[in-house]
């Protein structure tokens, strides 16, 4: 999931979280989690003043981003010198799923 400025919204990305209007969880969304944007929808939050939104996966790179495989190796180094511990083994399972979900399941963006 990846919380992303309107303007960089593109049709075919999915909302990750209900929208509300102006980010403020009161009320009722105006949109529901899961939805497909479409350039019409897109539109409509601009009409209500929707800065920001929660798309699945992580389709826009930040200036400073790390890949995710550069993040792995960073957790593989990490937890490099415990990985005989059983429950350190599974601490590190459980880091590694969490980072490939947060970029998405279809492993976000890919090393250049």
């Amino acid at each position: 999931m990846q919380k992303i400025p309107l303007k960089l919204a593109a049709a075919g990305m999915v909302l990750a979280r209900d929208v509300f209007r102006n980010d403020n969880p009161v009320g009722m969304p105006i949109c529901g989690k899961k939805t497909e944007l479409t350039d019409a929808l897109i539109t409509r939050f601009e009409n209500l003043d929707v800065n920001a939104i929660y798309v699945e996966g992580h389709p826009v790179p930040d200036e400073d981003e790390r890949s995710m495989e550069d993040l792995l190796r960073e957790l593989e180094r990490r937890f490099d010198k415990v990985k005989k511990d059983p429950l350190m083994l599974k601490l590190y399972d459980m880091h590694a799923k969490r980072l490939k979900q947060s970029m998405g399941d279809a492993g976000g963006r890919q090393a250049e």
